[in-house]
């Protein structure tokens, strides 16, 4: 007999589940009384496998010993067995915070003594049922990558035959007339009353997707690794396992923001670095130094430090430049004849850290020794693809290796430990195309390619594979990368990792459970900055959003303060030189960097943030609203476009109490400071005046006690 229904909650969620004989189902959503969503299909689970070469029928029987079922309801596991192939399938869900979602995974295990080929295994279906005229609808948001487009965020209308496939990957390049990559999670919910619904986000860097489709009164959500192209399979060794990248699963209220609210602090709390959040200067203030591009050396590198020390920042990054050459991870001798340990040791004598950029899966054509030589015939096996004879790496890209590869997942955990101890870093950029996206060797873990098929294109020094083991080549890569960065982690808990990716590529969850920022884009005008941070935020923690602020025209202090308060609501980075500013933006940006370490990154770490003005277009008035109910503080990010008579704007706050009064500070004394009602800033709003365009004003606010 099967057992009852079990349920794994907190307080933000239910998820009802069933165990069958012969399949689990999921058996509702529930996240409160006006928001219950029933699930009408079983789980579906591999029904055939491959075993030397041909399809072999799988029969699935629930094994309730196996199981396990937390009288907390905090965990629940049905495990399912099949005897010949001797294969064992555990369906897990967890509750690891007394908030936010749920999540699940799934483990098949090849308890036989064959290889078996497993086809694809969704993390996640459903098949809700829903009122056919209930207004439904589907948001989610771009990647930075690259450039941020010019829509950036997405509110569907989910109406009868809408179909809609979302793509992450750690690549996102989309070919003419593709969407763009997406940040893969999906909020689905009603537009009507409470705004409330549901969202399904996956935890993993490879190639993966999202589909949602409506018909009639059902409405179908996918989940997993992107199927495409295809057919996918993986292999399972004897003993070995598969698991299916991890999901999680929530119910909210109040649109968008209000999934924001509760998703934001679950990262921070389930998959971010602890020691990381308990340091109180994150996230840091940083000059980088490729504002100077390739030109770094050790004069230049002691002068930023010394001005940074002088400014208030709190780290020097060394970007792209300091090595011998790509692949070959050492210090220039001709630009820093004395090694790294001197600029690590003038850092941290300012009370800096040192923090540096490596692209450490690039193969070039350098012979020094522990340089990763793309022509070593031990070295070659390890690339995505054989290089021509005349090919040569760009100045900072070259071949990329298969970290999926036992031998090259090695030879790159020791270089990075290598990097990270004799170079005395506190943190480690990584950058480039660090994990695989396809690769052409036969005799790697992942599944061999269709040649005939398989496409090769060539950009930035690096050949590009796609092929139907693409997803399975991203798979056993991405999990390569997780254990280096998870063996590094546990060996220099302190350390701090960046995720650059050619900017904003590798923008996800896995990433986040296993790196401490993200570099939201690879363009960094003011503009640009707003409308990554304006997406990503939606999502993701505001403390782990890097703004990189490049030189930009600022003929007035107001533009000067515009264009660092466009990288300032996040994790700012400063990538220009700094000794070329005026004594007036000098000063300007002293006090700046000091208001963001006392006011602001509190609020940035700890505050609810809402999204109050349309995405920003450069034109218009846009502006973020942060509010931290335990400090009863908060601030208004408030930003001025380009048209000229637009001189004055109201912001509409929200999650404010109506009965209470608030002080208002306006930092630049654009207006006079004032108490308010909590009615007045959730209604009318806050006015703010700026005259010139292309400028923007702080504005802080305070509860002060109950309303008159």
């Amino acid at each position: 007999m099967a057992p009852p229904p079990a349920s794994v909650s907190n307080s933000s969620v239910k998820v009802t589940l069933r165990a069958g004989d012969h399949a689990p189902r999921i058996e509702s959503i529930g996240g409160g009384q006006d928001n219950a969503w029933s699930n009408t299909e079983d789980e579906t689970l591999p029904s055939s496998v491959e075993i030397d070469g041909a399809p072999v029928s799988v029969t699935w029987l629930l094994k309730p010993d196996l199981g396990r079922v937390d009288a907390g309801k905090r965990k629940v596991e049905f495990v399912y067995e099949s005897a010949e192939p001797h294969l064992r399938l555990s369906w897990i869900w967890e509750a690891r915070a007394d908030f936010g979602p749920v999540e699940h995974r799934i483990d098949v295990e090849n308890l036989g003594a064959r290889e078996v080929w497993l086809p694809m295994v969704d993390s996640l279906r459903l098949e809700l049922r829903t009122s056919a005229p209930r207004d439904l609808r589907n948001f989610y948001v771009e990647k930075g990558a690259g450039t941020p487009s010019a829509q950036g965020t997405h509110d569907d209308a989910v109406v009868e035959g809408y179909r809609w496939t979302g793509r992450s990957s750690t690549y996102a390049h989309p070919a003419e007339g593709e969407a763009r990559e997406i940040i893969p999670i999906e909020f689905v919910f009603d537009a009507e009353g409470s705004k409330a619904g549901w969202y399904a986000g996956i935890e993993f860097s490879g190639r993966t997707r999202i589909a949602l489709e409506r018909t009639g009164d059902s409405l179908n959500t996918v989940l997993g690794l992107n199927p495409e192209p295809g057919p996918f399979r993986t292999r399972i060794e004897p003993g070995g396992s598969f698991e299916t990248p991890a999901v999680f699963l929530g119910a909210f209220s109040g649109g968008p923001d209000g999934a924001g609210n509760q998703l934001r602090p679950w990262v921070r709390a389930v998959l971010g670095n602890p020691i990381t959040w308990k340091d109180p200067k994150y996230p840091l203030l940083v000059n980088n130094s490729w504002g100077n591009g390739m030109k770094v050396d050790e004069a230049l590198a002691l002068r930023m430090i010394a001005d940074s020390k002088e400014l208030g920042l709190e780290m020097f990054h060394m970007d792209a430049g300091w090595f011998r050459g790509v692949g070959d991870w050492y210090p220039n001798p001709t630009k820093f004849p004395h090694g790294l340990t001197p600029i690590a040791e003038a850092a941290h004598r300012q009370g800096l850290r040192f923090g540096m950029w490596v692209d450490w899966t690039q193969a070039g054509l350098d012979t020094e020794p522990g340089a990763l030589n793309a022509r070593d015939p031990k070295i070659r096996d390890w690339l995505v693809a054989d290089v021509g004879p005349e090919w040569k790496p760009e100045e900072f890209k070259g071949q990329t290796i298969d970290l999926g590869d036992p031998a090259a997942r090695d030879w790159a955990a020791k270089e990075v430990k290598r990097i990270v101890e004799s170079d005395h870093l506190d943190m480690l950029e990584h950058d480039g195309y660090l994990v695989a996206q396809g690769c052409v060797r036969d005799d790697h873990p992942h599944a061999p390619p269709n040649r005939s098929t398989m496409r090769v294109t060539h950009d930035w020094g690096s050949d590009f594979v796609l092929a139907d083991n693409s997803t399975d080549v991203s798979y056993h890569a991405v999990r390569a990368y997780y254990s280096i960065y998870e063996q590094t982690r546990r060996e220099h808990p302190g350390l701090l990792f960046e995720v650059c990716n050619d900017g904003g590529r590798m923008v996800d969850f896995g990433s986040a459970a296993h790196a401490d920022y993200f570099s939201i884009t690879d363009t960094y005008d003011p503009l640009s900055n707003r409308r990554a941070f304006y997406d990503a935020s939606h999502v993701l923690p505001a403390a782990m959003l890097e703004d990189y602020v490049e030189k930009w025209p600022t003929p007035r202090i107001e533009n000067f303060l515009y264009m660092l308060r466009s990288g300032m609501m996040g994790w700012l980075t400063i990538m220009q030189d700094t000794n070329a500013w005026t004594l007036e933006q000098h000063d300007a940006a002293r006090r700046a960097f000091a208001l963001y370490k006392q006011q602001l990154r509190p609020l940035i770490r700890d505050a609810r943030l809402y999204h109050i003005s349309e995405r920003p277009d450069g034109v218009h008035w846009d502006g973020m609203e942060y509010w931290d109910p335990a400090r009863a503080k908060g601030v208004v990010f408030a930003f001025r476009g380009s048209v000229p008579g637009e001189t004055e704007h109201r912001f509409v706050l929200t999650g404010l109490d109506a009965g209470k009064r608030y002080n208002l500070h306006f930092e630049d004394g654009s207006s006079p400071d004032r108490a308010v009602a909590g009615s007045e800033l959730m209604g009318p709003g806050i006015e703010v005046h700026l005259p010139n365009p292309l400028s923007s004003e702080l504005v802080f606010f305070e509860a002060a006690g109950r309303a008159p």
